[in-house]
């Protein structure tokens, strides 16, 4: 597995990724509907929603990584989002099947659980949260990653395809850590004040593409810890003392979304905390 294909390669979290990819020695192709002159790798200007540009850039790739996505119910009308994210998800599987690419990391979302961005807010059956917990969206965004997870498991049911789901925590920038603490930790409840340094963002990333005889998986990629400065009993206490159901000790300020699973599948587990950056300043 020499030669990987980036969908999203010019935004966030793809322009790392390409970059730790090149440093690995891979050769990376950034497949995207914009180009940057940022990344100093084959770039090649693609609709996903045309499945002819996508099979015909996907050609010779070993394996996948589709970032490419409208991130959010923001700023397009919802129909659109929807059709976006699910229609470029449904090609880039169909390409990867039809071209015999046996390996496909999709990115998915903590979204898709629908606390985040849901019109009637609601809690948690229990917590930690892990991924056997329900998907409950109220939206085009968060169901747009539910039906994609749902695309990856009939392609690995129909191919053998082994393709992991990474539901990312809100990706953070070092730089952006000081302004976080100064937030009031109310405004991080509907994300459950889960984040993950894009650092170990693009380490999942790698180590999904490394990975072997998964099937089809949905892992959470978050941090150890909570994007607050509370301890995370306190936070239950105040923002949820509905949630009863408690299946850990919550010591200090330990992640309320787990990523357990990941470490297990993956053999990863995440280098960085925004309270250490902080803390180093």
């Amino acid at each position: 597995m020499k030669k990987i294909a980036v969908t999203g390669g010019s935004g966030k979290l793809g322009s790392q990724l390409v970059h730790a990819l090149q440093q690995q020695g891979y050769e990376v192709t950034s497949l995207d509907n914009r180009m940057s002159d940022q990344l100093h790798c084959r770039k090649i200007q693609v609709d996903l929603n045309d499945f002819g540009q996508v099979a015909s850039a996907l050609h010779g790739a070993d394996a996948i990584v589709h970032l490419a996505a409208i991130p959010a119910p923001l700023f397009h009308p919802y129909p659109y989002i929807f059709a976006n994210n699910v229609l470029g998800s449904y090609h880039i599987l169909e390409a990867a099947s039809v071209l015999g690419i046996s390996k496909v990391v999709m990115g998915s979302s903590e979204s898709s659980y629908g606390f985040a961005w849901a019109p009637e807010p609601f809690s948690p059956d229990y917590l930690p949260l892990d991924e056997a917990h329900p998907q409950k969206p109220q939206e085009c965004y968060g169901l747009s990653k539910v039906v994609g997870e749902t695309t990856a498991e009939m392609f690995w049911r129909r191919t053998g395809m082994q393709v992991i789901s990474l539901r990312f925590s809100m990706i953070t920038r070092p730089e952006e850590y000081p302004s976080f603490a100064r937030r009031d930790p109310k405004s991080f409840k509907t994300i459950l004040w889960s984040y993950i340094d894009i650092r170990d963002a693009v380490r999942a990333c790698i180590a999904s593409l490394e990975a072997e005889n998964c099937g089809a998986v949905s892992l959470n990629i978050t941090a150890d810890d909570t994007l607050s400065h509370w301890e995370t009993k306190e936070l239950l206490a105040e923002f949820y003392p509905e949630v009863t159901e408690l299946r850990s000790v919550f010591a200090d300020r330990t992640a309320v979304v787990s990523n357990a699973k990941a470490k297990s599948v993956l053999n990863w587990k995440p280098q960085y905390s925004w309270a250490d950056h902080l803390s180093s300043e």
